[in-house]
């Protein structure tokens, strides 16, 4: 993992998107840029650090969340505009290299894209049956899950000693 500044984004609930209150957003600017091909390098790192589930795609271009799973998004290919928080959230830039992990509840959606952009989709491992809730779930149900998320036991490409562990201390 190249070393740089990790940029934490605590989000407030947002209308009918929970987001997480206690736990950050987390956003890595080029973890792994110094590997040739992106997606092996995440779906690695990943594996080796106990995120599962892994997935190759996009970003909904809806606003979406997950009430029973925090989530790992690492940049593989392209760039986007990703909306966090919900509508009118934070609009955050990644480009490939880049990862954002999204605790439990946190609102996200694809806003612009280059054509190429991908990225590695992965969970925590025990939390890869992850739900997809929009801003009609019935938000008080979700919280409820959302407290019952565990915290993951690694970080996706650090792994016990990365900073996600020392971010990541509270639970809501």
């Amino acid at each position: 993992m190249a070393h740089q500044a990790i940029t934490s984004l605590l989000l407030q609930p947002h209308g009918n998107i929970p987001n997480n209150p206690a736990l950050p957003v987390l956003l890595y600017r080029q973890v792994l840029s110094g590997s040739s091909n992106l997606v092996d390098a995440f779906k690695n790192a990943f594996q080796q650090n106990n995120w599962g589930g892994s997935w190759v795609n996009g970003v909904f271009d809806y606003h979406h969340y997950h009430s029973k799973s925090h989530e790992v998004l690492g940049v593989a290919a392209g760039s986007a505009t990703l909306i966090l928080g919900g509508p009118n959230g934070e609009e955050v830039e990644v480009k490939a290299g880049d990862m954002v992990v999204l605790p439990a509840g946190t609102g996200h959606c694809r806003k612009s894209a280059s054509a190429d952009f991908k990225v590695v989709g992965a969970y925590p491992e025990g939390q890869e049956n992850y739900d997809i809730c929009t801003e009609d779930a019935d938000m008080a149900d979700k919280q409820k899950n959302i407290k019952q998320v565990s915290l993951p036991a690694a970080d996706p490409v650090a792994g016990e000693d990365g900073p996600l562990l020392k971010h990541w201390t509270n639970k809501v």
